[in-house]
């Protein structure tokens, strides 16, 4: 070994001795890696999914099918005593199912409505 290369080994051998290795990498990453924007999108992007997740389309597991030249997404035996969507797409059905859960009324309720 050179003499500068031994006494840039002792230099960092003894900065480091008794210390935590793993410590100083996780430093030196931190220090040297900025991901501090990744846990915010990260963040965005758990919810983004748990709020998909929680659409009734989802939750229910409606059934999806082409109805004539649109897409049905049903739940329910049928289209009289069920909830559905319509769409040019699935993804329009769906959204379109989401919808109707939310404000359709019971077959009975709307005939009753209809009557007055």
């Amino acid at each position: 070994m050179s003499d500068s290369y031994q006494a840039i080994y002792d230099a960092v051998r003894s900065r480091i001795s008794g210390g935590n290795v793993g410590e100083i990498v996780a430093d030196a990453c931190r220090n040297a890696f900025d991901i501090s924007w990744s846990v915010t999108r990260l963040e965005e992007q758990f919810t983004a999914t748990a709020q998909e997740m929680a659409r009734p389309s989802v939750l229910y597991k409606t059934t999806l099918g082409a109805d004539g030249d649109m897409w049905c997404a049903l739940l329910g035996e049928n289209l009289q005593e069920g909830v559905a969507g319509f769409g040019k797409t699935p993804a329009e059905a769906m959204t379109a199912f989401d919808q109707a859960f939310w404000s359709e009324q019971t077959p009975k309720a709307r005939m009753r409505e209809a009557a007055r």
